[in-house]
């Protein structure tokens, strides 16, 4: 089988969240065969870079020939260049192989030093820029390289556009430095312009989002993506990175690229274990009595869950045949909404309560369940904000967090009792799909 290879031209991180060392992970993270060229050693961490030794432009240059000479490279990526001489090396030899280059201009980390001289811009501009199929600048970056300012997305747009006249086939002006409620890329590509957006996570894992990004989209390149939909997954990849990030350290926390291949790792399992607690309940046709009108799904998460389709279900739902409950289908990725969404917030607060399952609500369930010794919280339906009520998909992630709120951490059981054409529903939440199969049959039992 061909694997993909993938060359990092970068620095390299001593604390391992940027650098030649977040390039790596994220290789591995992405099934891709990731190879490295060093041109300059950090002593770094998470707060500070202390000291900087450029790697000899020869010993460069050595470094590219002896990985294509052998191996082969499918796409290049290149990070911290330090200095002029070195970016021409790094040019000389871009023009020798000819492969696909994303270049991620790296001038400062996250700490404030400085990893690109300033007489290298230039050099940075008119020597390899000019050679590279992609370019993924931040907003500082952008406004230095096209020589403006950059301030919002209108400006990025005009940035990409001239920094695009550089040479460079595609421009990703990246919008993490902007204002807003969603962190927004733009994309620059035959003469065409996309946005590509995320949700804005608050938080402080942000070292090494650029080397990983860029990397990212050298792996989807030499895995045959188009420029697109590399940028697209890439930005996908990092939100999941970013979301997951480490705490460790003082400073700006390094992001997780490894999350991807937990994630990816757990997909099995996790289908398993849904079918499992499935199976389970099937052969208690006592718990047909919890299943509401609207039916039962059951849920769980892959433990670094970013979306719906990180959530697996059962499509069609669980539902009642005359005594007995049955799953329409297999569980899949993607196949709920409503338990789904409930289960993902709890992850925000509790990333262990990765399981859920809506049951039917009365009084009488509500007080069993209390004798259980479980944890309960609800939410009024009838107070959710104009604005949740009139978007679709906002209700239930609105009323999980009130629920939270309220109890001031994740319940096992969240109940509302209903609103106008909406019916009165219970969720159930666990760590495992078997421990929310287990509880049913226990409250049926009961009932």
């Amino acid at each position: 089988m061909k694997i993909a290879r993938v060359l990092s031209i970068a620095g390299s991180d001593s604390g391992a969240g940027a650098g030649i060392q977040a390039d790596l992970k994220t290789f591995s993270s992405l099934g891709v065969y990731g190879m490295t060229v060093i041109t300059a050693i950090t002593a770094q961490n998470t707060y500070e870079v202390r000291s900087i030794q450029g790697i000899e432009p020869e010993i460069v240059g050595d470094q590219i020939d002896t990985v294509f000479e052998d191996i082969g490279v499918d796409v290049v990526k290149t990070g911290m260049l330090f200095s002029k001489e070195i970016i021409s090396v790094v040019a000389d030899r871009m023009k020798k192989y000819r492969t696909p280059l994303v270049l991620d201009p790296v001038m400062m980390a996250k700490s404030g030093a400085k990893l690109l001289k300033d007489d290298a811009i230039e050099a940075l501009i008119e020597e390899l820029i000019p050679l590279a199929y992609v370019i993924t600048p931040n907003i500082l970056e952008a406004s230095r390289l096209a020589k403006m300012s950059i301030t919002n997305l209108k400006e990025a747009i005009e940035g990409a556009k001239k920094l695009s006249l550089l040479g460079c086939k595609a421009v990703v002006v990246k919008g993490g430095h902007l204002k807003g409620d969603k962190a927004v890329d733009v994309l620059f590509y035959n003469d065409e312009v996309n946005l590509i957006e995320s949700d804005r996570i608050e938080t402080k894992a942000i070292h090494g989002t650029g080397c990983a990004f860029a990397s990212a989209i050298a792996s989807y390149l030499a895995k045959g993506e188009n420029v697109y939909n590399a940028v697209k997954k890439a930005k996908n990849f990092i939100y999941t990175a970013i979301k997951y990030g480490w705490n460790l350290g003082k400073g700006s926390k390094p992001i997780n690229p490894l999350a991807h291949l937990y994630n990816e790792s757990e997909r099995f399992r996790v289908i398993e274990e849904v079918k499992k607690a499935v199976e389970l309940l099937e052969k208690h046709e006592e718990v047909s009595k919890l299943i509401p009108e609207s039916q039962s799904n059951l849920v769980m998460a892959l433990p670094y869950a970013s979306s719906l389709e990180d959530v697996a279900g059962i499509p069609g739902r669980i539902v009642k045949l005359g005594n007995r409950l049955k799953a329409s289908s297999c569980p899949s990725f993607g196949a709920s909404k409503h338990v789904a969404n409930s289960v993902l917030v709890a992850m925000s607060y509790d990333p262990n309560m990765r399981a859920g399952m809506n049951i039917r609500y009365s009084k009488e369930i509500i007080k069993k369940l209390k004798n259980m010794n479980l944890t309960i919280s609800s939410y009024d339906r009838k107070k959710e904000p104009k604005e949740i009520k009139e978007k679709e998909g906002l209700s239930i992630p609105w009323g999980t967090k009130e629920a939270v709120k309220k109890v001031g951490k994740v319940p096992d059981v969240i109940y509302h009792k209903g609103d106008f054409g909406k019916e009165p529903m219970i969720i159930l939440l666990g760590k495992s799909t078997e421990e929310i199969a287990f509880r049913c049959i226990k409250l049926a039992k009961r009932l």
